[in-house]
């Protein structure tokens, strides 16, 4: 297969904790250098997309905010077309709201029409989560920016907002409608920025659910990595298997020409 263009995921891939993987910020300027397009897909609620693109820079990667498509940006596009006006309440890591823009955010002690989960973090108390609970129980919908369960730091794994989600799904009977991978909406949209079809572009990831069988469900090619959340098991998963398997991002440009 050839591939016209590239989604490539960051935490896991391209760095951890902000410390790039070695020899990722060389393939990613070999990618550039060779004219295949990309974009940072990525599931990261921590940062807002410019202070991405900075972090990313300051890393000593060639990346500008426009290369950058968040959880965070396609669920405000979400939040404005099918909740115009709505309430809506937050829970996440990191300051999202530059990234929010149009979307009526308001306290814990304020009622709310939808309830949106990010990115896990110390927030995710029990006060936190029973305001949730009820605020769903009388009737807000559920809306999480990602699903991921967990995700790889310095200092080890950490629990991610998806496992939230879905102890909240299991408790109020309701199903999350989700904006970030792995949402078939997510992946398209990011295609489309780069004029690529499905079939000719792959997606490079850590997470072999949310990344790799993600894309496949579009008609991409997915690409896992054996860093960042990796485990030996992604391979032996009953639900799918990646089309490819490299050792980590750097590999990349080598695979890529053998495609």
């Amino acid at each position: 297969m050839e591939v016209d263009g590239l989604l490539l995921d960051i935490d896991g891939v391209l760095a951890v904790s902000w410390e790039p993987i070695p020899g990722a910020i060389g393939a990613l300027s070999a990618l550039r250098s060779r004219g295949v397009p990309f974009r940072l897909i990525t599931n990261t609620t921590t940062h807002p997309r410019d202070e991405l693109a900075t972090t990313l820079r300051d890393s000593g990667f060639d990346v500008e905010p426009a290369d950058i498509v968040t959880a965070v940006v396609a669920t405000a596009e979400h939040l404005r077309t099918h909740h115009p006006g709505k309430r809506v309440f937050l829970l996440s890591d990191g300051d999202a709201r530059s990234d929010l823009e149009g979307v009526s955010l308001v306290g814990p002690d304020e009622p709310a029409d939808v309830v949106v989960i990010g990115g896990g973090c110390d927030d995710f108390g029990y006060a936190a989560l029973n305001h949730i609970f009820r605020q769903l129980m009388d009737g807000a919908t559920l809306i999480g920016m990602h699903r991921n369960m967990y995700w790889s730091t310095s200092e080890g794994l950490q629990l991610d907002g998806g496992a939230f989600i879905a102890g909240l799904e299991e408790a109020t009977g309701t199903h999350a409608t989700i904006c970030g991978k792995p949402a078939p909406a997510y992946f398209n949209a990011a295609l489309e920025m780069m004029g690529v079809q499905p079939g000719r572009s792959a997606m490079v990831g850590d997470d072999v659910v949310n990344d790799v069988l993600g894309a496949q469900a579009v008609g991409m090619a997915g690409v896992l990595v054996r860093t960042g959340k990796f485990r030996p098991a992604d391979l032996e998963r009953p639900e799918g298997k990646p089309d490819h398997v490299i050792d980590s991002f750097a590999d990349l440009p080598s695979l890529l020409e053998g495609l």
